[in-house]
C-alpha cells in the first residue's frame, strides 16, 4: 500500500463512530486499530478522538487531521485510477473540435507529439465554427474544444485561456515586416486580405478600421485561414490573424507576425472540455500537449 493503513483506520472510525465497527468493516482486530490511534495521539501530543460511552467522536485536532486524511485518500484513489487508465491507453480515440488555423498549427503539433508517445490512440481533428465547437463539446461529440471567443457555458470547464490579439501577417520580405508595432494607418496602401462575414475575425478587423476612420476596400475575401496565409506569403498582401494561426509558418520563416498599435479588440483563445466529462486520461494528456504547443507558439522570439 502506498499509504499506511492508519489513514483508513482513522477515516472509518470517524465515519462509523466506533473502533469495533471499523475493525469489522476493515477485517482488522479492534485492538490493533486502537493501538495505532493511541500511538499517533502520543506522537502528536493530543487526543484525536473523544472516547464517549456510545462511541468515538473526533476532537478539533482529530477533525483537522481527518481533513488531511480524506484528501490524501481521495488523491490516492485518483492516482490509482490514472494508473489504470494509463494501462488502457493502448487504444481508444480522442476527438478535438477546433478552427482551421489552429488545426493546421498548434493542434497538429500537439497531436503529433501525443501520437509519438501513444501510437495506438486515434486522434480525430474536426474543424468547425465557434458555435459548432461549443455544441460539439456540450453534446459530448468532442472530448476537447479549442477556438477563439468560445462563449461561456455552465456545462464546460475551461482548461486554458489567453487573450491573443490579432496582428498583421506578412511575408518576410514585406516593407512592414520590420515594423513593431504597426500603426493601422500604414496598412491600407497594401492589398488587404479580409475574412468573410461568416468568421469572427471579420467583425474584429472591420471594427478596428472603422474606429480608426480608415475607408478601405479589401482586395481579397475568404473564409479559409489557409488561403489567407498563402496569399500573404506570396506577395505584398496583408492578412490579419493571431500568432497561433501561423505558428508553423513563423517557425519555418514563411510568415512574419507584427502587432498592431491599439487597434484590435480582445480575441480570446480557449481550450475547453465538458465539465465532469469522464472522458479518461487520453483527453487530459492531449490537452496538456495542446497547452504546451500554445505556450510555445506564444513564447518570445528574438
Amino acid at each position: 500500500m502506498l499509504h499506511s493503513r492508519l489513514l483508513q483506520y482513522i477515516d472509518e472510525v470517524a465515519r462509523l463512530g466506533s473502533i469495533r465497527a471499523a475493525g469489522a468493516k476493515l477485517h482488522v482486530a479492534p485492538s490493533a486499530i486502537n493501538r495505532q490511534i493511541l500511538l499517533l495521539e502520543a506522537e502528536l501530543g493530543q487526543p484525536l478522538f473523544d472516547r464517549l460511552p456510545r462511541g468515538m467522536r473526533p476532537t478539533p485536532a482529530g477533525e483537522a487531521l481527518l481533513a488531511h486524511v480524506r484528501r490524501t485518500l481521495q488523491q490516492y484513489r485518483e492516482t490509482v485510477a490514472d494508473i489504470r487508465d494509463l494501462h488502457a491507453l493502448g487504444s481508444g480515440e480522442v476527438v478535438i473540435a477546433t478552427m482551421t488555423g489552429l488545426a493546421s498549427s498548434v493542434v497538429a503539433t500537439a497531436a503529433a507529439a501525443f501520437r509519438t508517445r501513444h501510437p495506438r490512440v486515434r486522434i480525430s481533428i474536426r474543424t468547425m465554427t465557434t458555435q459548432d465547437i461549443l455544441r460539439a463539446v456540450e453534446a459530448s461529440e468532442a472530448d476537447l474544444g479549442l477556438g477563439f471567443n468560445v462563449p461561456p457555458s455552465a456545462h464546460l470547464e475551461v482548461c486554458w485561456q489567453m487573450n491573443t490579439r490579432l496582428g498583421v501577417v506578412v511575408a518576410p520580405h514585406h516593407p512592414l515586416a520590420g515594423a513593431d508595432p504597426i500603426p493601422l494607418a500604414q496598412c491600407p496602401p497594401y492589398p488587404l486580405i479580409f475574412a468573410d462575414r461568416s468568421m469572427v475575425i471579420h467583425g474584429i478587423v472591420a471594427e478596428a478600421f472603422a474606429k480608426a476612420g480608415l475607408d478601405i476596400e479589401p482586395a481579397f475575401h475568404t473564409n479559409s485561414i489557409e488561403t489567407m496565409k498563402r496569399l500573404a506569403a506570396s506577395g505584398d498582401a496583408i492578412a490579419f490573424l493571431s500568432e497561433f494561426d501561423i505558428a508553423e509558418e513563423i517557425r519555418d520563416g514563411r510568415l512574419v507576425f507584427r502587432p498592431v498599435r491599439d487597434a484590435f479588440s480582445n480575441n480570446v483563445v480557449s481550450l475547453v472540455r465538458r465539465e465532469k466529462h469522464g472522458h479518461g486520461l487520453a483527453s487530459l494528456l492531449l490537452a496538456e500537449d495542446i497547452v504546451g504547443a500554445l505556450t510555445h507558439a506564444q513564447a518570445p522570439r528574438p
